[in-house]
């Protein structure tokens, strides 16, 4: 006998975020500004300059942003 279970998904709350985005369209590089390192972060991947951009995108606290200011 088999049993199935049912999960229900739970709908996360999602915010306008500001991100850095890869400025080279090959990449799909990005990163949530507030997890950034620099003020003008490069893209881990390519090592292209990165541009700001908003996303609606699940809500997730750093806790350590403020340190970095």
């Amino acid at each position: 006998m088999m049993y199935s279970r049912k999960k229900t998904v739970e709908e996360l709350p999602t915010e306008l975020t500001v991100v850095w985005s890869c400025s080279n369209e090959q990449c799909k590089g990005w990163m949530r500004d507030n997890f950034s390192l620099s003020e003008a972060p490069v893209c881990f991947q390519c090592q292209s300059p990165m541009i700001k951009e908003e996303r609606m995108l699940a809500t997730v606290e750093n806790t350590s942003y403020s340190q970095r200011k």
